[in-house]
C-alpha cells in the first residue's frame, strides 16, 4: 500500500466516526512526508541531534536516517544502487565518490535557489562552491550534491603526552624520527594510524605530495603529469619510511580508524594522529573520555616538513560531507527541506553546536565552548588554516582514488617497492 493510499484510509476511517459537525470544522489532516537518509557523517549522536532541530521546525517532515562507519556505507550504497533501493538523500564527499554515482542524484541547485534565492552560492563558503562540482565531465555546471561541512586534514598531538615525554611538536622529519626514538616501548605510539582505512592512507599521501610537490597530483589526475614522476615516487618513499623508522606503529595495516584508532587515542596511547578539523567532534559525546572532555587534551598541528626544504604554507581540505538527491527521492520538496535546513538552518547549527567540522555556510558557529582550549582550537581552523586552503584532499577519479589507497597498503607491507606502486596508480590513470 503506498503512502497516499494509507492516508486516505485513515482519513476515510476517521470521517467514519466523526460527528457532522466535526467533519466541517475539521477538514482533511496534512499528510507527513518521511525523508530517509543513509551515510558516514555526521556521527549518529550529531545526526539525531540535527533530526531533533529540523522536525521541531518542520513537523510535516519525519527523517529516517542511519549511520554507517564508512567503509560499511560504501558497501551499503553498491548495494542499494544494485537492488534499486536508493535512500531519498545520501552523504557525498566531492569528487570521485560522487562522480562514482552521479547517475543516481539529481542536480539540486534549483533547491538551492528556491531556499535562498538566486545568489544562493554566495551563503558558502567559496571553497565549498569550487570543491562541490570537483570531477564533473566538461561542459556539466550542474551541483549534484552541496556542502554541509568543510574541514583541513592535519595531525593532532596529545597534549599530557608530548610534555610528560619532554616532546615538542614536531615540524621536520627529523625531529618527528627523534620522537619516535625517545617514547619507543613507552606503550604510546608516536603516529597513531588505523591504516586498515584507504581514506586515512591516502590523506597522509596527500600531505606527503603536497609536501614534496604542491599541485602536481591534481596534475597527474589531468594527465599533464605521471604518477611514475619522481616526486611521486619520492612521496610514496616517505610513507615507507613512516613505517621503517618506528613512527608510524606496527600493526598499523590491521587498525581501523574508527572504533579502533579513536578508542586507543582517547585512552592516551598515541603522541599524534593524522585526522582533520573533525575530530573536534570527539567533544561533544556525552561519554567523552577525560582526553577528549572540552578537547582539553588535543591540539592541532600541521604536518611536519618531511624535505627540509620548507613545508608549504596552505592546508589541504575544502568539503568534508555533502549532501545529495537521488532520482529515487519519493518527496523531492521535502527532501529539499531537509538538506537546507541541515546545511544553513535549525538543523545546521546543531550540528555546528557538536563542533563535528567546520561549516560550509556562512555565519554559523557553535553557541558555547567547553575550555579556552576548544575556542581556540575552533579560532585556528576557521580562522588560520581553513582560509588557506587551496587544493582538496579528494581526488577526482574513483579508479585513481582505489588504486592509490592500494598501493600504500602494498606499498606499507612491503610488498611492492614505491616505484612498483606509483606504477599501479598510473595503471589506474591510463584506464
Amino acid at each position: 500500500m503506498t503512502e497516499k493510499s494509507r492516508y486516505w484510509r485513515r482519513t476515510m476511517r476517521a470521517l467514519a466516526f466523526a460527528s457532522p459537525l466535526a467533519i466541517v470544522a475539521a477538514g482533511p489532516a496534512a499528510a507527513e512526508s518521511t525523508v530517509t537518509y543513509r551515510s558516514w557523517s555526521p556521527i549518529l549522536e550529531t545526526t539525531d541531534q540535527m533530526i531533533a532541530a529540523t522536525e521541531a521546525k518542520h513537523p510535516d517532515i519525519k527523517i529516517d536516517a542511519r549511520i554507517f562507519n564508512y567503509p560499511d556505507y560504501i558497501v551499503d550504497l553498491q548495494t542499494r544502487t544494485a537492488s534499486g533501493d536508493m535512500p531519498d538523500i545520501i552523504g557525498l564527499e566531492p569528487g570521485a565518490l560522487t562522480q562514482q554515482y552521479r547517475e543516481f542524484l539529481m542536480p539540486v541547485q534549483d533547491c538551492a535557489e528556491k531556499t535562498w534565492g538566486p545568489d544562493w552560492k554566495d551563503k558558502f563558503f567559496p571553497v565549498g562552491i569550487d570543491q562541490a562540482r570537483l570531477g564533473n565531465p566538461d561542459g556539466d555546471e550542474n551541483f549534484y550534491g552541496l556542502p554541509v561541512l568543510t574541514q583541513t586534514i592535519n595531525l593532532w598531538y596529545t597534549i599530557p603526552v608530548l610534555e610528560e615525554a619532554g616532546i615538542e611538536p614536531p615540524t621536520n622529519y627529523d625531529e618527528l624520527k627523534a620522537a619516535a626514538e625517545k617514547l619507543q616501548g613507552s606503550g604510546v605510539a608516536p603516529m597513531l594510524v588505523g591504516a586498515g582505512d584507504g581514506w586515512l592512507r591516502r590523506d597522509i599521501f596527500m600531505q606527503l605530495i603536497h609536501n614534496v610537490a604542491p599541485g602536481e597530483i591534481y596534475k597527474a589526475e589531468d594527465g599533464d603529469a605521471k604518477f611514475t614522476d619522481a616526486a611521486f615516487v619520492e612521496a610514496m618513499t616517505w610513507w615507507k619510511r613512516l613505517f621503517d623508522d618506528g613512527i608510524i606503529q606496527p600493526g598499523a595495516l590491521g587498525l581501523s580508524a574508527y572504533p579502533a584508532s579513536m578508542e586507543l587515542i582517547e585512552g592516551g596511547r598515541a603522541a599524534m594522529f593524522p585526522m582533520g578539523a573533525w575530530w573536534q567532534q570527539q567533544a561533544a559525546r556525552q561519554d567523552a573520555p577525560p582526553l577528549s572532555q572540552g578537547l582539553s587534551g588535543f591540539a592541532p598541528m600541521r604536518f611536519p616538513d618531511v624535505t627540509g626544504t620548507g613545508g608549504p604554507e596552505d592546508l589541504l581540505g575544502g568539503i568534508d560531507v555533502m549532501i545529495g538527491m537521488t532520482k529515487d527521492a519519493k518527496d523531492p520538496d521535502a527532501a529539499c527541506t531537509v538538506m537546507t535546513d541541515w546545511i544553513g538552518g535549525a538543523g545546521a547549527q546543531a550540528l555546528i553546536n557538536t563542533f563535528n567540522d567546520l561549516p560550509a555556510f556562512v555565519g554559523l558557529a557553535p553557541q558555547s565552548y567547553a575550555s579556552d582550549n576548544q575556542k581556540e582550537v575552533w579560532r585556528v581552523f576557521t580562522e588560520e588554516w581553513l582560509p588557506t586552503v587551496k587544493y582538496p584532499r579528494q581526488l577526482k577519479s574513483p579508479a585513481v582514488k582505489q588504486a592509490l589507497e592500494d598501493a600504500l597498503a602494498a606499498v606499507a607491507a612491503g610488498d611492492v617497492t614505491p616505484e612498483d606502486g606509483m606504477a599501479m596508480v598510473q595503471a589506474a590513470a591510463e584506464q
